[in-house]
């Protein structure tokens, strides 16, 4: 059984060298893709500190995402392509670091106590196919040293699952 253990966040490329460990030993030998998800989500959401929000928004077509496992408060369900973070970061095809959502231009409120904001593509061979979504309360909570962390986790995630029909 797999168990999640304390890492020191105070060297950030350490944690998330750490956090990336742990969630290939929670991925391993499992290769459904809402599985996977539903348990990278949880591990973020635990072990990321000042995270109000931690989940997955899948393309369910080239203008639509659809809300895929998460923690934290019932979230927004449908996201079109190119409005909010998530579907800006989808139409420009890159990661979003946002340091206040107040002042992201056509921000989607999905939990009024979000204020920064990082989202991050989900590629496999075909493309992008979605994003890991990371919120929290406080403005500036994330910067690149958390984009380069949570990319290399989202990345684990896609090799670690399966998206077959």
């Amino acid at each position: 059984m797999f168990a999640a253990t304390a890492i020191d966040t105070s060297d950030k490329p350490a944690f998330y060298k750490e956090l990336a460990v742990q969630l290939k030993a929670l991925l391993e030998g499992e290769r459904d893709s809402i599985a996977n998800a539903a348990n990278t989500a949880a591990l973020i959401y635990q072990m990321v500190p000042d995270l109000n929000w931690a989940g997955f928004y899948f393309l369910a077509s080239d203008e639509e995402l659809v809300l895929g496992p998460f923690q934290g408060k019932p979230a927004c369900v449908r996201i079109a392509v190119g409005k909010g973070v998530c579907g800006t970061a989808v139409d420009l095809g890159m990661s979003m670091l946002v340091k206040d959502v107040h002042d992201f231009p056509g921000h989607i409120a999905c939990d009024a106590d979000s204020r920064s904001e990082l989202v991050v593509l989900l590629r496999d061979e075909e493309g992008v196919f979605g994003v890991l979504d990371l919120d929290s309360p406080t403005p500036g909570r994330f910067d690149k040293e958390d984009q380069a962390g949570i990319e290399k986790l989202a990345s684990i995630y896609v090799l670690s699952s399966s998206f077959e029909d």
